[in-house]
């Protein structure tokens, strides 16, 4: 009764029942303001995707940004300091300009990363869904084998997988870093699967008829989504670190094409004493790319994990 006087004054002073303010819906932010929550939010994150586009606009637009041939060689002007001769960061061993090597190493390290992560993810995070929903014998199966792969030393797997392949190249290379990443990938998404699985709501799918398959995409799939994004977002990173590794090993792209891994190799390990600027200079660049990948992963995980969004 008192209810029902409280919306009969409030039309008589024309003003709309409480009730029905609190049932109107509220309207989203838009994208812009959803980036400046992020930005205000998380500062190291928006300062990493930042770094992230500026690297990856500059592997895409690197023949407008390079100011000489990566692989040019000025053979009177080798050895240059940063800045003498209009060489910006100088010249290596070669005459080759350093600027223009790091603008097109980053195309390799970026390439391998990204590509070599998308793939060993999503493979992973397949065998993952399956396992941990199906269960049983498979699932034993299915782990023991990663447990295989994740047994042996991640650089003897890796320079094993590389030299099995045949020659070094960039494929060669996103081939073996799939293989490295799926068993990691496949054992969390497994956990998180196991996890979801046993909810209410996957109950009730089973219970009105709905099919493995259709409980996978519908209901799983998008609960596990956060997770296979963070482990993607934190993977790029060490996925660059191993392609610089193997390309200072001197299996990676091979010379004379540029990698931050064989200029480290090349003139920054002979030349060093020299001109400390020809390791100085790719290390930098390899060191900015990973941390960048690393803080853009600990932003996403902070984000979509419920627990932490209010730190």
């Amino acid at each position: 009764m008192a209810a029902n006087r409280t919306i009969q004054a409030d039309v008589a002073l024309n003003r709309a029942p409480l009730a029905t303010l609190e049932d109107e819906p509220r309207a989203r932010p838009g994208v812009a303001a959803r980036v400046l929550r992020f930005a205000t939010h998380r500062p190291l994150g928006a300062i990493s995707v930042l770094i992230v586009l500026t690297l990856v606009l500059t592997a895409i637009f690197a023949p407008l940004l390079a100011p000489y041939d990566p692989v040019q060689s000025h053979p009177r002007l080798k050895l240059l300091a940063p800045g003498e001769h209009g060489f910006t960061l100088g010249t290596d061993e070669f005459g080759r300009d350093v600027l223009s090597r790091i603008v097109y190493g980053a195309r390799p390290s970026l390439t391998a990363g990204i590509l070599a992560t998308v793939l060993g993810t999503l493979v992973g995070a397949a065998i993952g869904l399956v396992s941990g929903y199906v269960g049983g014998a498979a699932d034993m199966v299915i782990q023991r084998a990663m447990d295989a792969i994740m047994a042996i030393p991640g650089l003897i797997l890796l320079l094993a997988v590389v030299t099995i392949l045949g020659r070094p190249s960039l494929l060669n290379i996103i081939w073996a870093l799939c293989i490295f990443i799926v068993p990691s990938s496949s054992r969390v998404v497994r956990g998180t699967v196991l996890m979801v699985k046993e909810q209410q709501f996957v109950e009730g799918a089973r219970a009105v008829g709905a099919g493995w398959l259709r409980i996978l995409r519908s209901h799983i799939l998008p609960n596990v989504t956060a997770p296979i994004i963070i482990i993607a977002s934190v993977t790029i990173g060490n996925a660059i670190l191993i392609e610089a590794s193997l390309s200072f090993l001197g299996l990676g792209v091979p010379a004379p094409n540029p990698t931050w891994g064989n200029m480290l190799a090349a003139g920054g390990r002979r030349w060093f004493e020299q001109q400390p600027t020809l390791a100085l200079i790719p290390g930098a660049a390899i060191t900015l790319t990973v941390l960048a990948f690393n803080l853009l992963g600990d932003a996403l995980r902070d984000q979509f994990d419920p627990r932490l969004r209010g730190t």
